[in-house]
């Protein structure tokens, strides 16, 4: 209704002053329960009408503030909606001011919508719009589980950090954060671990990214022996020389 609607955006534009008072011009816009858990149940175009009308009062509001929409398929909605990055960036050129509209990925939410990570991150940096990244792992369609970055999928996460290091993310200020959780069943005396874990991940992905041999990469790419080139990219991955 009208009022929770008001209730909503007033949240949202006090989101934007404790933004501005602890220093920071980019607030984080996760939609969270704008969705279903029937699609009768709302007209989604009038709720993606509103979802802009929103992110505009919100740019109004503060005319030096920047909004990363972080899509998510599902949970703790049946279905939500802003989905994936590309509906986010739709949204953003839709806005009053495009420039100052972006998009957070996060790998798991990426991968709920049966998406690949790296591609969702190449697609937003081909746009100019990946304001930040949320890095961590999933392991199948089911809850968000925020693994351990690489804990279920190493390749995944190389790739990941590949498409990011490849276009020079980070040289003009940009983040990488991590969202991962703990554990259950994880001893207390070491809660903090998976946080450490999956920074030494992402340094050594780093690594294995600098030092992939880029022309043996071409080699097999303009052979078309990509058999070669999978068989490659696991073996540097496992630490091993190319096969002779």
């Amino acid at each position: 209704c009208a009022s929770d609607r008001q209730y909503a955006m007033d949240r949202s534009l006090r989101t934007i002053d404790i933004a501005r008072e602890v220093g920071t011009k980019a607030v984080v816009l996760w939609l969270a329960r704008e969705g279903t858990y029937i699609r009768e149940a709302k007209n989604a175009r009038l709720a993606y009408q509103r979802i802009l009308e929103a992110l505009n009062k919100m740019l109004d509001y503060d005319k030096e503030i920047h909004i990363w929409i972080e899509p998510k398929p599902n949970e703790p909605t049946d279905q939500a909606y802003v989905p994936t990055i590309g509906h986010a960036i739709a949204l953003a050129y839709q806005s009053n001011d495009p420039t100052r509209v972006g998009g957070l990925i996060e790998t798991a939410h990426a991968q709920l919508a049966g998406l690949d990570p790296a591609d969702e991150m190449a697609f937003a940096l081909a746009h100019d719009k990946l304001g930040s990244v949320h890095l961590n792992d999933q392991n199948g369609l089911k809850y968000d589980q925020d693994k351990s970055f690489g804990s279920a999928n190493l390749r995944a996460a190389f790739n990941q950090v590949r498409v990011l290091e490849e276009a020079g993310y980070g040289q003009r200020g940009e983040f990488i954060g991590l969202d991962v959780k703990l554990m259950r069943t994880q001893k207390q005396d070491h809660s903090t671990a998976h946080l450490a874990n999956s920074r030494k991940t992402f340094l050594n992905l780093v690594e294995k990214v600098r030092t992939l041999d880029k022309n043996l990469e071409q080699q097999y790419i303009e052979t078309r022996d990509y058999e070669a080139l999978d068989a490659y990219i696991l073996r540097h991955l496992m630490g091993l020389p190319p096969e002779a």
